[in-house]
């Protein structure tokens, strides 16, 4: 047998045996298949009156009451994501939004190296309401490449909530296609009399692939009324081979450097994290502070024309938590400031101008010399928030909350030579954001065997933007436009309110001891975002800098943009075993969207839409409204095989569909994901706990024509995880694309991690090229171990 075939070899056989032998009863505890759509019975769980109850780690700490007793999930749909699932998974991954893969129906746009952009159900980014811990957190900048998860390592988190489509509307809001929210560590204290305690946890971990490596450290000391937490985490990778050679080219536009052809340019990343959090408990009332702080010193993008070369962003989050006899009240406040730099890394060309040649160094700075095109970021977020849960007669709830949020942007373009200057270019400066929310959401149990929840949203979206100018204000020289578009934009009204509505109604049946049904009905608003509205300028050169979706082209904003409003429908069939032993959860959906916010291609010297579109190339578009339908399917399964000498195997599957397409021009929506599965073989071994693993990815064949998606080919990938654990030690092993497969990322979007970059189209020989998109990363062997005390 070939070596190859060798690490799976016993798994296979193992799998044999367990097929063919009798499935035993196992505890409860032990179950391969626990509902994650939970019961209208279990939307709350109540400590009992006086005690303190919940463990963390070997037992010596545990949550106070008010937390225990604040515990909810709603009986919509929801798909959660904690312990085993996400301690399993973490070494394998630096980005944490990948820790959502395992998640039927959501899927990872890939961006950079720890910045990702998850989607629900093909609606991605600001289509979705992110949170962590409890804060909404805005990505400044204009490719994106901040978003809310690149602010936490994997091994930080706690546990994800994943809302597909329907949600609740005290979790939802100016968002359509769902929420996701992510937590740390709660505070933890000491039994009352036991003074202080200390545990933690430290890691290591490596990956073949990229020379990937990290390291994360959890302290935690605690009194029975004072919590003290310091995590921290730092994390770097070079660029990450393919399968085989995806490209045709080597050059990179840096004299001298060129990339092997299977080398994936501008994907390598630095980053580091580090969070204090204080907590003070007193019975039924507990107050945290928690304090962020993240650098990354670079995090190249293989699929944009820019380089982050730093982000800087400092947070403070504040909460009260309190049980009171009526319920429980929850305030929080919310501050960040953010520094974000942008510029050519080290795989794309720096030195443009005549006096440069084909991108070598040159001086001094000039009209014929250019140093990089550097852009800067500053954005400062300031949060608060009100809920209040009160209990009614007969197990009903009312929800009652209120958000304000301020939130202010400036991005400028220093003048770097050539045409970038002599002047800074204003892409969005004085940018403004403010939302403010309210909801009411009534949770009512309508006979034993059904429970309704129900709820309104009424939010405010006001945006605005001060005047702008280009690097040179008083020229439309070589086809810039910049006085023209300049001048257009300064003269309009820029001010804009938008009022939205939400409303959702969650049916739950329990329709008999192997089944139960979640109905869902949700109306949902989203007002357009600073970088759909404000960005200026039909300059191809700028444009493409504004992009934050990968498909190598430029954008315009649109000062008319409306907001999008979406109808969503969902039922959840959860089929069950009580006993545990399996479970089939399948969710059709469908969701019309009306003025969706898509684009059309853009003429820049007619400043009008383009009346023969471009093909085969990157281009610019202009956002505007249209409309949009997406629907499809949900399956998960789960299954426990049985107990044999190899010990106890399980059997775990999903499946997501998906179709997507703008019906006011009959294109497919940009980025969908194709049809895709996932079948996991589990096994526990004593202290063993390992995992083969099948993906299936179909052929992506309904693209968007607009933006000259490219088709990619579908394929087929094998994982394995090997997982030891020795009391306080804990071995992970792993291989991804055991067979070194090469394969396209269905929605990894354009290359262009090398090359002449600035140009939107390089003339040849010079890439990057139109029709090459980002492939996955082949072969990958990785390790950790970590220790908790």
């Amino acid at each position: 047998m070939s070596s190859r075939f060798l690490p799976i070899a016993p798994l296979a056989g193992a799998l044999l045996l367990a097929l063919c032998a009798p499935t035993h009863a196992a505890a409860a505890g032990d179950s391969a298949a626990t509902s994650t759509a939970t019961s209208a019975d279990d939307s709350s769980t109540t400590a009992a009156a006086g005690t303190d109850t919940g463990t963390e780690g070997d037992g010596t700490t545990r949550l106070p009451k008010v937390l225990v007793e604040g515990q909810r999930r709603s009986i919509a749909p929801v798909r959660d994501l904690d312990g085993e699932a996400l301690r399993a998974n973490a070494p394998a991954v630096a980005d944490t939004a990948r820790l959502l893969e395992a998640v039927p129906g959501v899927w990872v746009n890939p961006a950079g190296g720890i910045s990702g952009l998850p989607a629900i159900h093909g609606l991605a980014d600001d289509r979705l309401r992110i949170r962590v811990d409890g804060a909404d957190i805005t990505a400044s900048c204009p490719n994106h490449m901040n978003p809310p998860l690149s602010y936490l390592a994997p091994a930080q988190v706690a546990r994800i909530t994943v809302y597909p489509g329907v949600t609740p509307v005290s979790q939802g809001g100016d968002s359509i296609g769902g929420s996701i929210v992510v937590e740390r560590a709660a505070p933890a204290f000491a039994a009352p009399g036991a003074g202080w305690q200390l545990d933690g946890r430290a890691g290591v971990y490596a990956r073949s692939n990229g020379n990937a490596r990290g390291a994360d450290l959890d302290l935690h000391l605690a009194s029975d009324r004072f919590s003290l937490r310091y995590t921290g985490s730092t994390a770097r990778a070079d660029n990450y081979r393919a399968g085989g050679d995806f490209k045709t080219f080597d050059a990179t536009g840096r004299s001298g450097h060129t990339l092997p052809r299977d080398e994936v340019g501008a994907s390598g990343y630095v980053v580091h994290q580090q969070h204090l959090d204080l907590a003070y408990a007193m019975g039924d009332h507990l107050l945290e502070a928690r304090l962020g702080w993240q650098q990354i010193p670079h995090q190249d993008y293989p699929n944009q024309r820019m380089d982050m070369t730093d982000n800087r962003q400092r947070s403070v989050n504040l909460r009260y938590l309190g049980q009171f006899d009526w319920g429980r009240l929850e305030a929080r406040a919310y501050r960040e400031l953010l520094d974000h730099a942008m510029d050519f890394g080290p795989d794309k060309r720096y030195w443009y101008g005549a006096s440069s040649g084909t991108g070598s160094p040159c001086a001094p700075v000039s009209m014929t010399c250019a140093a990089g095109m550097p852009m800067l970021t500053r954005s400062n977020t300031s949060a608060f928030s009100l809920e209040a849960d009160i209990a009614l007669a007969a197990a009903d709830h009312l929800r009652l909350g209120a958000e304000l949020r301020r939130y202010r942007l400036d991005d400028t373009w220093p003048p770097s030579g050539g045409m970038m200057g002599p002047g800074t270019f204003y892409n969005v400066v004085d940018g403004q954001r403010d939302r403010a929310a309210a909801y009411a959401e009534w949770e009512h149990r309508l006979a034993p065997a059904w429970t309704l929840e129900a709820g309104v949203r009424r939010e405010q979206v006001r945006r605005n933007a001060g005047p702008v100018r280009g690097y040179d204000p008083t020229s439309n020289m070589m086809g810039a436009w910049q006085m023209r578009d300049a001048a257009a934009f300064n003269a309009a009204d820029r001010r804009r309110s938008d009022g939205l509505w939400d409303a959702s109604v969650i049916l739950r049946q329990q329709a008999g001891a192997h089944l139960d049904i979640a109905y869902g009905l949700a109306r949902k608003t989203r007002a357009p975002g600073l970088y759909e509205v404000y960005p200026w300028s039909t300059w191809a050169m700028a444009a493409i800098m504004n992009n934050f979706v990968g498909d190598g082209s430029g954008y315009i904003g649109n000062l008319a943009l409306r907001p999008e409003r979406a109808t969503t429908a969902s039922v959840t069939f959860d089929l069950h075993d009580p006993a545990g032993a399996w479970q089939l959860q399948a969710t059709p959906y469908v969701t019309r969207v009306s003025d969706y916010i898509d684009a059309i291609q853009w003429d820049v010297a007619s400043n009008a839409p383009r009346s023969v579109p471009v093909v085969g190339a990157f281009t610019v578009l202009k956002y505007v409204n249209q409309q949009a339908r997406l629907y499809g399917l949900d399956l998960e399964a789960k299954r426990r095989l049985g107990d044999t000498a190899w010990g106890r195997f399980g059997l775990e599957g999903t499946l997501a569909w998906l179709h997507a397409e703008n019906t006011a021009t009959g294109d497919g929506l940009y980025n969908r994901m194709p049809g895709n599965a996932r079948l996991r073989l589990t096994q526990r071994l004593g202290a063993w706990s390992n995992v083969l693993e099948v993906v299936g990815v179909a052929r992506k064949d309904a693209v968007s024509r607009v933006r000259n998606e490219l088709v990619t080919p579908g394929y087929g990938l094998v994982n394995l995880q090997l997982a030891r654990q020795w009391q306080a030690w804990r071995l992970q092993l792993g291989v991804d694309n055991l067979f070194d497969r090469l394969y396209a990322l269905p929605t990894g979007g354009a290359y262009l991690g090398q090359g002449t970059t600035m140009a939107i189209n390089p003339p040849a020989p010079n890439p990057p090229r139109w029709g090459v998109q980002v492939p996955g990363p082949g072969r990958t062997v990785y390790a950790a171990l970590s220790v908790s005390f």
